[in-house]
Order: C-alpha cells, then structure tokens, then sequence
C-alpha cells in the first residue's frame, strides 16, 4: 500500500520511533513478526506508521514493559485482529498477565525490604 507521504499521521520508521519509545529495529522486528501490520509504504518502499499504529505500539509497549512473553503479545494482537468474538480471549489472556505482574511486583517488594533491612543493619553497626 502506497501512502501520501505529505498526509499528517504519515510517520517515517524515525518518527514512529521517538514517538513510541520503541527501536526502529524493534518497530521492524515486530513487523516480521505480524504485532504491527498493515505499514504503508512510499513508492521507495519506505515505511510510513499511521496515528492507528502509534495507538497500537501503546498497547504493545505496556505487554512489553510488564514482561509479556512475545509469543503472547503475538497471540493477543491475533485475537484482535479477529475482531469482538475474541474479547473474552482477550480479558482472559490480560487476566493471566496481569497475576504474572502482580507476583513480580510482589517478588520485587519482598527483596526491597530485604535490601531496607540490609542498609538499615549495616547502618547500625557504623562505628
């Protein structure tokens, strides 16, 4: 698909870069791998993301940054593309993550207070 390169929310892999937080390796590996998909090209064949797009690498960034497993991020932008019928796939897949994140958190929690208990000892042996 060619796209009109002067069109407001026609970005270049740059763009959709520094406005998403991601690579543009990143953005063109999550392309082969189908969690982006529908990028217009110029006649030069150079990427253009849309506003839909930078929507989308959003979501993708949360899944990311929380530690979803790419096969899963990969299942989720599947059954999304499926359209409504997929939403209770999709509650039931965010729910699972989202008990993976909470067990992290408390994981992370837990050795925050060891380390407090750790400074707070060797400050009281401080000559």
């Amino acid at each position: 698909m060619s796209v009109d390169t002067t069109a407001p929310g026609a970005y270049t892999i740059g763009e959709c870069a520094r406005r998403s937080g991601f690579s543009m390796d990143t953005l063109r590996y999550y392309e082969r791998l189908g969690l982006i998909d529908d990028v217009a090209r110029t006649p030069t064949g150079q990427r253009r993301f849309s506003d839909e797009h930078l929507e989308w690498l959003g979501v993708l960034k949360c899944l990311r940054d929380t530690g979803m497993p790419v096969e899963q991020m990969c299942r989720f932008a599947d059954l999304a593309r499926s359209g409504d019928h997929t939403i209770g796939e999709r509650i039931a897949l965010l729910e699972d993550h989202r008990v993976a994140v909470d067990e992290r958190m408390a994981d992370l929690v837990a050795k925050r207070d060891y380390l407090l208990g750790k400074i707070d000892y060797y400050r009281s042996v401080l000559p």
